[in-house]
């Protein structure tokens, strides 16, 4: 079956978690990926665990997070501090049409596999590197990880509960939420870089760095920023710009509800024999998040007067929107999840069976291909 990348081959030269997902995204829409691991040890997450996959033998294999990223790919051991690694990552190169790194600034030039040196042997290169800081500016030469590039990008001023509250305080995300961003950006470049050179026969430079991305993905509450001039607080499970659209407890768990309109705040507090959508301070979203700290509490009182389960029954029927807070074990076993078939299984060339999460992009004529398994680590060349 044909792929939309079926006549793309990548060089992979990343490794954790940025690098890795944009060209596990590549090799989900058909280009063939070579992943490039060093001697023994391999890429880094194939050691993060626990939990690790458990071989057919019985023996400890790689872990999960290694297993997340690293889909459709064939490994091929290499050590490129050698003239022979390097004779043949350029041999590589030469042949295929995106290399992506995530070395330090300046790192693979030592070795001539820098962007200068490989588009020499192939001008038509797609070159993507990927750094904490990007390849410019005064922090150009430190490390970047995700959780760094959260607290300096700003995700961490604006998650979490209040500093008033109890347990109040910077938050990160519960996902490496900078590299998952950076590799999605870094993938689109790419595309857009192939896109390019199909018109003009140009390869080209990207310079992707996790603080440009991570920043760039904090949408609204940069806007509010540069818009309102106001420094965006930390504000729990609320919504700078909506109300009420937030976590509430029920009688036995959480629930969220998240009301986008008037008209469904109508529907809401009609529903709870209340006057709020006729009140001044709570007629309109605009009023309502004037007035959070007087509406949220009354809310609260009436959520708790059911349990989740009853709630979303009786707001689904008001076509209200709203949610559980699902465990991801609830999550899996999720009617609507299951349907979409977001959980596949993949076999391994020694026939050990395993799970993956689906790509979620759904094409009607070139649908996603499952070929690989996350490779075992291969033996040395």
């Amino acid at each position: 079956m044909n792929s939309p990348l079926s006549h793309i081959k990548v060089l992979d030269l990343s490794r954790v978690l940025a690098g890795p997902w944009a060209t596990q995204m590549l090799g989900d829409l058909g280009a063939e990926v070579i992943k490039i691991e060093r001697p023994k040890t391999g890429d880094d997450t194939r050691h993060w665990g626990p939990p690790f996959l458990r071989n057919p033998d019985g023996s400890q294999g790689d872990a999960a997070y290694f297993l997340c990223a690293n889909r459709n790919k064939t490994s091929m051991v290499l050590d490129i501090s050698t003239p022979e690694g390097q004779d043949k990552i350029k041999a590589l190169a030469r042949d295929c049409d995106v290399v992506v790194e995530n070395y330090k600034v300046g790192g693979l030039k030592k070795y001539g596999l820098d962007y200068d040196s490989l588009s020499a042997l192939n001008p038509g290169l797609i070159y993507c590197s990927i750094t904490g800081f990007g390849q410019t500016g005064p922090y150009a030469s430190r490390p970047g990880y995700d959780f760094l590039i959260q607290a300096m990008g700003g995700m961490m001023s604006i998650t979490g509960e209040k500093d008033s509250l109890p347990g109040g305080g910077p938050q990160k995300v519960g996902v490496a939420i900078a590299d998952v961003m950076t590799g999605m950006y870094a993938s689109v470049g790419i595309l857009a870089a192939l896109a390019h050179r199909d018109r003009t026969g140009e390869g080209q430079y990207l310079d992707i760095a996790l603080l440009d991305c991570l920043i760039a993905s904090l949408a609204n509450q940069n806007m509010n920023y540069l818009i309102g001039g106001q420094v965006p607080e930390r504000l729990g499970n609320g919504h700078p710009n909506i109300v009420p659209y937030q976590a509430f407890a029920t009688r036995d768990s959480h629930l969220i509800l998240a009301i986008g309109n008037d008209a469904q705040f109508r529907r809401f507090a009609e529903l709870n024999g209340q006057d709020w959508a006729a009140r001044a301070e709570f007629s309109t979203n605009q009023s309502r998040v004037e007035h959070r700290n007087q509406l949220i509490p009354l809310i609260e009182e009436v959520m708790q007067q059911r349990t989740t389960r009853e709630w979303v029954s009786l707001l689904e029927q008001n076509n209200i929107p709203c949610g559980p807070v699902n465990t991801l074990k609830e999550t899996f076993a999720d009617p609507q999840v299951i349907h979409r078939q977001m959980v596949r299984e993949m076999v391994r060339e020694d026939g050990m069976r395993l799970p993956t999460i689906s790509n979620p992009i759904n094409f009607s004529k070139t649908p996603v291909q499952y070929r690989r398994s996350p490779p075992k680590l291969s033996p040395e060349e």
